[in-house]
């Protein structure tokens, strides 16, 4: 998987080969189809295994708890994504790539993103309930909006724009900020 993650980066999913692959591997093509059928199938292995390295927006959820600085809460979410992220920003733009040209894929990274989204709904319901957030806010938009900023912005800085480490913890404290800005928490 790791040299199957490695083409993917090296040359994007719709040029990779499983040439490419199992020569990165050093292994012979048929050992490839014992534990995969397809590209398509290994790719998403390769997805499964970052899925655990917390390449998700944060979720609000910690925000139902949190303490008298709830900015500096939120940006040390936010910085711990972000290093996630940058670390991963070359498989990031295979998965944006995968996502725009493979519908099935869309939708099933759609339906893993629904975990978090839930956890916001209910943590920004907790907020208002508890007079904390903004109560004329649509939870669903906003905690749908929220991440995708987030995630968005970690995209155009580490992907598209290529930037560094130094730009991590500028990003993360005006993205805090927005947030709570956006919730209107005081």
């Amino acid at each position: 998987m790791r040299a199957a993650q490695a083409i993917f980066e090296r040359d994007g999913f719709l040029d990779a080969r499983i040439a490419d692959i199992t020569a990165e591997a050093a292994t012979a093509t048929g050992s490839f189809y014992t534990y995969f059928a397809s590209k398509e199938e290994i790719f998403l292995a390769v997805v499964d295994a970052l899925d655990h390295v917390g390449l998700h927006p944060p979720s609000l959820e910690f925000l139902a708890a949190a303490g008298p600085d709830p900015l500096a809460e939120i940006a040390q979410h936010h910085r711990a994504y972000l290093r996630t992220f940058q670390a991963n920003a070359r498989m990031m733009s295979v998965i944006e790539e995968v996502t725009n040209i493979n519908d099935a894929f869309r939708r099933e990274r759609t339906a893993r993103a629904q975990a978090y989204i839930e956890g916001n709904v209910t943590a920004i319901r907790a907020l208002q309930a508890g007079g904390r957030a903004d109560p004329a806010l649509d939870a669903l938009i906003t905690g749908r909006t929220l991440s995708s900023m987030v995630s968005r912005a970690a995209y155009v800085t580490f992907v598209l724009e290529e930037e560094t480490a130094a730009s991590i913890d500028g990003l993360a404290e005006t993205l805090a900020r927005l947030w709570i800005n956006a919730l209107r928490i005081p």
